[in-house]
């Protein structure tokens, strides 16, 4: 019984080391990362009021969603789009290093109109059912328009009065191009020509398609994050990261000896837990998301040095070393469950009232404190029962008693 036990706890430190060894590269690296790891482009704009359109609750709301819309088509990773105020919002856009060219697809208003010669609209964007970017048989770059039932009986209309005429289609008011209509068009379908690359003309296609905005958007503030700086900060985030897990692996094992180390081998599996959590709730990962993960290990930690400490004062007051254990895990929980909950309330309270970062900070510092109570309450105990159940360490002081 006495080696079973010491056999079990080896194979259990074992799984647990090589678990580790094995997936926290793998982990580690699959997590997305934000703006400020991996660079890109930080833009806010502002909704400002016009002669034509003044701006509200809604109309703000819809710049939002519409924004939303854009980036989402451009199949960026993880962007992050919020409200700031009344007419601000912010945007982020991870693995974007060109500026200006976030701003073009940003803040155009994609107001799609139909003119006959006279300048007279007649149709928009809002009859407008898709906008595909496309390459004729002639190599040219070019967006096939498809209207609504609506938007192509106005267009058959449109083209049937202005056969040898020229029409102009605009965005924004500027002149895209003004083809001559050679006969009437009854299919509802059209092409913008003129586009000079095909990135160009799939830009115009996701701006058609997501709609235009219903007020003018002003560019306030326009940062960007280089990948060399994202480097930066990724590399003294782990570096602080590795600093101060050394530090608390040494602290525990020069203070609490082979307690210590069973704490240390119990951090090891919180921190493949929560690596495995984040990838599972496809978490991106920033600066602050990594401030609540080494922010967690401190409290996983903590948990685990008031355990001990009440296990020496039970060991000093003649406990065996079983019993002194078993009753440091039971006053401590106390403590521990309060100390514990009322950092979720925190991070609940960051969640729910905070934006962008605050709320990476927020999760992951949430996500740790559950499983850091997993990881202190269960799997260091359990691997210490084995341990003393062994019987091959007798003496209270190896256990850091």
């Amino acid at each position: 019984m006495r080696w079973g036990n010491m056999t079990k706890f080896l194979i259990a430190v074992a799984a647990i080391i090589g678990l580790f060894s094995y997936y926290i590269l793998p982990l580690a690296t699959s997590i997305k990362q934000g703006l400020d790891l991996q660079g890109g482009t930080h833009v806010v704009l502002e909704a400002v009021d016009t002669p034509e359109a003044k701006v509200d609750e809604d109309a703000v709301q819809r710049v939002v969603k519409i924004i939303e819309r854009r980036v989402n088509e451009l199949g960026l990773t993880e962007p992050i789009i919020q409200r700031q105020g009344d007419r601000r919002i912010i945007v982020e856009l991870p693995g974007i290093s060109d500026p200006e060219k976030a701003i073009d697809m940003l803040g155009k208003t994609a107001l799609l109109e139909f003119q006959d010669e006279s300048g007279t609209t007649v149709l928009t964007g809002k009859d407008l059912k898709d906008a595909q970017a496309q390459i004729d048989q002639s190599n040219r770059n070019l967006v096939s328009l498809e209207f609504s039932d609506d938007g192509a009986k106005k267009f058959a209309d449109l083209t049937a009065r202005n056969v040898g005429k020229h029409i102009s289609i605009l965005l924004d008011k500027q002149v895209l191009t003004s083809p001559v209509v050679e006969e009437a068009i009854p299919s509802g379908k059209a092409v913008i020509t003129g586009n000079r690359s095909i990135q160009e003309a799939q830009q115009l296609a996701i701006l058609l398609r997501s709609g235009s905005l219903p007020v003018k958007v002003d560019v306030l503030e326009t940062r960007t994050v280089g990948p060399t700086l994202g480097e930066d900060s990724k590399q003294k985030s782990q570096f602080a990261f590795t600093v101060g897990t050394a530090a608390i692996v040494l602290f525990m094992l020069l203070f609490y000896r082979l307690s210590g180390f069973v704490a240390n081998i119990a951090l090891l599996l919180y921190v493949l837990m929560l690596l495995l959590a984040l990838n599972m709730l496809n978490a991106t990962l920033t600066l602050p998301g990594i401030a609540g993960i080494i922010l967690s290990i401190g409290m996983a930690v903590d948990a685990n040095v008031l355990i001990f400490e009440r296990f020496k004062e039970e060991y000093r007051a003649g406990k065996t070393l079983r019993a002194a254990m078993e009753a440091g895990f039971k006053r401590a929980f106390s403590t521990i469950l309060d100390s514990n909950t009322t950092t979720l309330i925190a991070a609940a309270v960051l969640f729910f009232l905070g934006t962008g970062p605050i709320k990476g900070f927020a999760i992951t510092l949430g996500i740790g404190i559950i499983l850091s109570m997993f990881t202190a309450i269960t799997v260091t105990r359990y691997l210490l029962k084995m341990l003393m159940n062994s019987n091959v360490f007798k003496n209270g002081k190896v256990f850091g008693a």
